[in-house]
């Protein structure tokens, strides 16, 4: 499958590039690194290719090698300096479904590739085609913006004591405010009518409460486009119930990661699905699934992700015109009924494999879908006709101030009021022990005896006299005092005020 597709590969190299009517910007041909993937990788993009190659794709292909072999072979990033040349150098990649090898000390590549070249933006189309592919909402046409490089997709994790991991999750204003304004200004280039945020700030305040705070800031810019807020938990059921009622989703980066595949299998297959990757300086373009490996080789693999992902590449490279054509020979080949296994339903007349399937796009180039409307696409402008907004601005530093620390320790076997007697003994003049919280809740004082505690507790020291502030060398004091009388700290978290408003939580219970 890999020599099909490097052969591909090579003939869109040497082919002569072509322009095809008045969208089309410009015959040079864009130079794209493409990766083909482990699993159905080598199949789908095969596939893609031979589209594209037939559509008169006015692209330069450079094949890196990624994924699972280049893990093996000792590389655990899965990807070589030279492919980060590549990526530099074209700034636009398609990239088939990789394996990340189980086991400890592999990292997730697309999550590297995605914050190493600051690709903020997910792009996530989820649209039904019914009659023809079976689904439970006929009218489904949501688009899902996921937040990219942050929240707790930054890996930031560790084992602090014998029970307890911990990972950060990191929510960031720059973040919100670049994927936020990403959002409404993909609705209004879009002719999109609404923007639903989508958080968990009714439990995490600071966090998600600082996405839905700067959505508010953003939207107010927006008056033209409508804007409504769901928790997380109930918007992924309305997802699933009403998708009808939404149309771009705005969202941090695992509400969206999980949402999209939800929104995805609603329309008939997450198969169908095509995704954008979206930085300021390079673009990446793949389909939403993984490698499917139980499928791999047998020929059945649906390659319409990938396809579609390529459809938002060559919109992004400024081939509008090709992208047209093969977008709307997908929707007639689908309005046909020739679908590929995953699709098989009541309008299916010939199911086929992923060559075959391939070869009923290239069949249908110029044709028109009959039942979907057709698409049109437009080239995006070079150069924005006024001053483009700034993608987030940097505001002068607060006055920070230092008014306490939680300290957490490693305790087992204890309860908390000896925990909390061993620590009162061990304060020092400067700080005394608040509150001690297990798993968040609080547990002293005035703990219940039913909260069920774990070997992993967090104090919380605040200044001994009311309002005043601390210094980092009350902090190493007290540290010093602590370990000194024998209890296992495992990290602390400095608790300040940023112009006088609280930078940190209360316990539940508090």
């Amino acid at each position: 499958m890999k020599s099909e597709a490097l052969d591909l590969i090579e003939r869109l190299m040497n082919a002569p590039a072509k322009s095809e009517g008045a969208a089309a910007a410009s015959t040079e041909k864009v130079p794209v690194t493409v990766a083909l993937g482990d699993g159905i990788g080598p199949e789908i993009m095969g596939a893609t290719l031979r589209i594209l190659e037939a559509a008169g794709a006015r692209i330069a292909p450079q094949v890196i090698e990624i994924g699972e072999k280049v893990y093996l072979s000792g590389n655990s990033a899965g990807i070589a300096p030279e492919a980060w040349d590549s990526l530099r150098r074209t700034k636009v990649f398609l990239k088939a479904p990789i394996t990340t090898p189980s086991g400890g000390g592999y990292k997730s590549l697309n999550v590297t590739v995605r914050k190493t070249l600051g690709l903020y933006a997910n792009v996530r189309p989820c649209v039904s085609y019914a009659p023809f592919v079976d689904t439970p909402h006929d009218k489904m046409d949501v688009v899902i913006v996921r937040e990219n490089e942050e929240d707790l997709y930054a890996g930031i994790e560790h084992r602090q004591t014998d029970e307890v991991f911990q990972c950060l999750k990191l929510i960031t204003r720059p973040g919100c405010e670049k994927i936020i304004r990403y959002a409404f200004e993909y609705a209004r280039s879009h002719g999109r009518r609404k923007v639903t945020c989508m958080v968990k700030d009714n439990i995490m305040k600071m966090t998600d409460g600082l996405f839905y705070k700067v959505f508010q800031e953003i939207g107010a810019e927006y008056p033209d486009i409508g804007q409504e807020r769901f928790i997380i938990d109930i918007g992924s059921a309305r997802i699933a119930t009403h998708p009808e009622r939404f149309d771009v989703i705005v969202t941090p980066n695992l509400y969206g990661d999980i949402i999209s595949d939800i929104a995805a299998e609603i329309t008939g297959s997450v198969g169908l699905a095509g995704s954008a990757n979206i930085g300021e300086h390079v673009a990446m373009f793949e389909a939403i699934h993984g490698s499917a490996p139980d499928i791999a080789g047998k020929g059945v693999a649906n390659p319409s992700g990938l396809l579609l992902g390529a459809v938002m590449m060559l919109v992004h490279i400024r081939q509008a015109d090709i992208a047209q054509k093969i977008h709307n020979a997908w929707l007639r080949t689908i309005e046909d009924g020739i679908h590929t296994a995953d699709l098989k339903g009541e309008k299916t007349s010939r199911v086929v494999g992923t060559d075959e399937f391939a070869q009923a796009v290239v069949e249908r180039l110029g044709q028109l879908p009959q039942h979907f409307k057709a698409v049109t696409y437009k080239n995006p402008a070079q150069a924005p006709a006024a001053a483009p907004k700034p993608l987030y601005t940097r505001k002068p530093a607060a006055k920070k101030e230092m008014v306490g620390v939680d300290v957490f320790v490693h305790e087992a076997g204890c309860t908390p009021d000896f925990l909390a007697g061993r620590l009162t003994t061990l304060s020092t003049g400067a700080l005394k022990l608040q509150m001690i919280t297990n798993r968040g809740v609080k547990v002293w004082p005035g703990g219940f005896p039913e909260t069920f505690c774990t070997d992993h507790w967090r104090c919380r020291f605040v200044a001994r006299d009311a309002g005043a502030n601390i210094s980092h060398k009350d902090i190493i004091t007290l540290l010093a005092s602590v370990t000194e009388g024998g209890v296992d700290v495992i990290k602390t978290e400095n608790l300040c005020t940023f112009d006088g408003e609280q930078g940190f939580a209360l316990g539940q219970g508090q």
